[in-house]
């Protein structure tokens, strides 16, 4: 089922590429309704010259605002000002804050505290603060990917996935922490304790679609599909091979 969650959408054109915004839009779409969609910057510079050319498109409003002193951020002032605004209204449900920027960390902390849920969007690079501050973070790269604009990411060989030991840590503990006693896990309430553990973690980074793949290409678990009772669909779920 779709979720009808009402989404306040800001984006800081000065730390997002406009390459992104059919993948952002279309992966915003996962989490509810892009109620309002806002860009900042200095609409008056040559450099925002890429994004002028689709928010008509996508229907993103665009918010001026002029950089009179060098050296000084007032796009992130006007944005930090405007969402706070917005979570004052109580017409949102949450909001995706769309920058490669460590100064709204603070802000994705404040909403959080105000019980909405806070999704953010930036490179690869962003700051490992504001990545945390968020209850789910998206890079950008994988949008980008994903609507081909450019090279799809590489999948990761079991071998390079086994070396990866924060990963495997991950898997593992939310893996344990959902299993029943015969060590099998459901593969939902894994993804759901993986998202608590950590706000960026995608498979799309690996290169893998589905959470259930990039378990699979990991080689360290038992994996098996069962029926569901009153239904012709089927369930995933795992088992930490070291359990047998």
């Amino acid at each position: 089922m779709e979720s009808t969650d009402k989404l306040a959408v800001l984006i800081d054109a000065d730390n997002a590429q406009p390459s992104i915004v059919d993948g952002l839009l279309a992966e915003i779409a996962n989490y509810g309704i892009a109620s309002v969609k806002r860009i900042y910057g200095d609409w008056t510079a040559p450099s925002l010259r890429g994004w002028k050319e689709v928010l008509l498109d996508h229907s993103i409003q665009p918010m001026q605002q002029f950089a009179y002193t060098k050296g000084k951020n007032a796009t992130d002032s006007a944005m930090i000002i405007d969402a706070m605004d917005l979570l004052y209204t109580g017409n949102f449900n949450g909001f995706c804050i769309v920058t490669s920027d460590s100064d709204f960390t603070k802000l994705a902390s404040r909403i959080r505290e105000s019980g909405l849920t806070v999704y953010g969007f930036g490179e690869q690079k962003t700051p490992s603060a504001f990545v945390s501050a968020c209850d789910k973070f998206i890079y950008t790269e994988v949008l980008r990917a994903t609507t081909g604009e450019t090279q799809a990411i590489t999948k990761k060989s079991a071998r390079d996935l086994k070396q990866d030991t924060k990963l495997v840590s991950l898997l593992r503990n939310a893996v344990e922490v959902s299993s029943d006693d015969s060590g099998w896990a459901h593969l939902a309430p894994v993804g759901s304790n993986i998202a608590k553990q950590s706000s960026e973690f995608d498979p799309r980074n690996y290169g893998y679609v589905k959470l259930g793949e990039l378990v699979s290409a990991t080689k360290l678990f038992d994996i098996e599909e069962r029926p569901i009772a009153g239904s012709n669909s089927k369930a995933l779920y795992v088992r930490d091979k070291r359990k047998k």
